[in-house]
């Protein structure tokens, strides 16, 4: 039987520890494993190679994905979906484990609604995904911002500045609050709850009439602002799309500290961490899962489970529906953010 697997979307700390997985776990099955280059575009291009043991050895500790990644989705190609079941054809293909976000596992909802046999693996580092509690690279993602964050109270104090700190989160806030919660940062500012900058300033003006001389702010990158009383709030974009065709985040953070800046009188400095979030070895936490995903996917495809995801659910893995799982977004609930607001006082 012969198994493809694919990483589709942003790299992500933990995809070759997942990939390694699969690929042990399916020798034990007897299973073919084939490595599709370039997320979907392997199977739209017909560009593979055959994973072993030792293609697959000496990689868990490594971050990005030795299989290549893109944000190719083939619904928005031309004569896509029948390329895919071409390609699957004519290699044979008895099943696709497709590793991704929201974006590569709504794709693969669709494919297993049109016949395709799909086993998916959530990861992203945004910890977005409907039907299981964590992502795997989203714990690397946090502890990467956290570290920052440390870093960056030492130079705020010593300056006696405000340092506003960028961290990703297209549509939800989950490195933000979890990075900002464990840094001790001043203020968070979340997708989810479009940013009141004024209230930021005057709650930044209390803290420094209170003796505390800087402050610490972390902001997701998809977070709206609104600069007056008389503006909707805006999400703040490059201008430039990405591959996927959406509007290029980037530069809310540096929006962020002038308007501190002009409000407060208080000198202000920003750092965007970018792709440093997505990089570099996993954590323990993030091997550990995304192992565990890996051999849960191989044998949800011996027992033919097709259109569905491996999940956690307390410490659990178990098998959710693809179709619920990408429904809709995983945002932070009111009741956890308000567990970081009781420090903004």
């Amino acid at each position: 039987m012969k198994v493809a697997v694919l990483t589709g979307g942003g790299d992500c700390p933990g995809l070759n520890a997942v990939i390694r997985a699969i690929v042990r776990r399916a020798s034990e099955h007897g299973f073919e494993m084939m490595g599709l280059r370039d997320g979907w575009k392997g199977l739209l291009d017909d560009n593979h190679f055959r994973l072993t043991r030792e293609t697959t050895s000496g990689i868990l500790h490594r971050g990005g994905t030795i299989l290549g990644t893109s944000r190719v989705n083939p619904f928005k190609v031309e004569n896509g979906l029948e390329r895919v079941k071409r390609a699957i054809e004519r290699n044979g293909i008895h099943a696709v484990i497709a590793i991704g976000g929201e974006g590569t596992l709504s794709a693969a909802t669709r494919m297993a609604q049109e016949g395709v046999r799909i086993v998916g693996v959530p990861k992203t580092i945004d910890n977005d995904l409907n039907g299981t509690d964590f992502t795997f690279g989203f714990d690397t993602a946090v502890m990467i911002a956290t570290e920052a964050v440390d870093r960056l109270h030492s130079t705020a104090e010593s300056h006696k500045r405000v340092i506003v700190c960028e961290v990703m989160g297209r549509h939800v806030g989950w490195i933000a609050t979890y990075a900002g919660i464990a840094g001790g940062a001043d203020v968070i500012l979340v997708p989810e709850i479009p940013a009141d900058l004024e209230a930021v300033a005057q709650h930044l003006q209390r803290r420094n009439a209170g003796g505390r001389t800087f402050s610490i702010v972390v902001v997701a990158e998809g977070t709206r602002i609104k600069l007056s009383a008389d503006q909707n709030e805006q999400l703040v974009t490059t201008g430039a799309l990405d591959e996927a065709g959406r509007p290029r985040l980037g530069g809310v953070g540096n929006i962020v500290a002038s308007e501190i800046e002009r409000r407060t009188g208080f000198e202000t400095r920003v750092s965007v961490l970018g792709h440093i979030q997505r990089g570099g070895a996993p954590t323990a936490h993030d091997r550990v899962l995304a192992t565990r995903f890996g051999v849960h996917a191989c044998d949800m495809v011996a027992r033919g489970e097709f259109g569905r995801m491996a999940a956690l659910r307390g410490n659990e893995i178990v098998s959710e529906n693809l179709a619920e799982a990408t429904r809709e977004l995983k945002r932070v609930p009111k009741e956890f953010f308000e567990v970081a607001q009781v420090f903004f006082g």
